[in-house]
């Protein structure tokens, strides 16, 4: 990854101006003793992109342990959504890992350039998913910060499905894993972190998808800048 560019400290501290960061610090052990269960996922897909909000995303990377609480998802509610992988009931070598059981990392490549992070959620059989768009980072930082080309304290380390792809080291070689492991999972937030209240709109980039494309299956933490895309309020 390249060198922040120069004047990359300036924009970054313009981008944090005003940022919500009150979430307090969190540490491994707490990280680990919060590791959402199993029936956390084996609920219906919109209950579950809801309850992610605020949810700790969390990566034991070889080079150090990333967390980031999660600001903004959306809901893929195959084989009727017609914007999900698996419209029409699609089971290929790419959609399998939504067919089995809730709980697992569905990855993507997302416009044959970035990977996209999904938990598969439901009943086994049924392939619906919940695409994980941006976090607020809270562990690891700097590492974060070199992934991307940027500084600790960017708005843009996680503001987007792609860049915390990239900033938390996730691609093809996570699909499938089951996330109440040890290496991949999602947490509650520390003791203290403020609640945020959640915001509904169409989903991103699914206009092809018709009728579809309107359902209000995407949900973000509001007033929180890294969100990706507005509203953000």
């Amino acid at each position: 990854m390249s060198p922040p560019a120069p004047g990359a400290a300036a924009a970054a501290r313009k981008d944090t101006r005003g940022l919500a960061r009150a979430t307090p610090p969190v540490d491994e052990a707490w990280l680990v003793r919060a590791r959402l269960p199993p029936s956390f996922y084996a609920r219906p897909v919109l209950a579950v992109a809801r309850a992610c909000i605020g949810k700790v995303l969390v990566h034991r990377d070889p080079a150090g342990l990333l967390a980031g609480r999660i600001v903004e998802t959306e809901a893929y509610r195959g084989p009727r959504d017609l914007a999900a992988h698996s419209a029409g009931g699609r089971r290929t070598r790419r959609t399998e890992a939504m067919f089995g059981p809730p709980g697992r990392a569905y990855m993507y490549f997302l416009y044959g350039m970035h990977w996209a992070f999904n938990v598969v959620t439901g009943a086994e059989g049924y392939p619906h998913a919940v695409l994980i768009r941006a976090v607020e980072p809270l562990l690891g930082e700097p590492l974060m910060a070199r992934r991307r080309g940027q500084v600790p304290g960017s708005v843009g380390l996680g503001n987007g499905p792609g860049k915390l792809c990239q900033a938390f080291g996730l691609d093809g070689g996570h699909y499938g894993l089951d996330l109440c492991g040890d290496r991949l999972w999602l947490a509650e937030p520390p003791p203290g972190a403020p609640r945020w209240a959640v915001g509904t709109s169409p989903r991103i980039n699914v206009a092809y998808a018709g009728e579809w494309a309107d359902r209000p299956w995407r949900f973000y933490a509001r007033g929180q800048r890294t969100v990706s895309v507005a509203p953000r309020d």
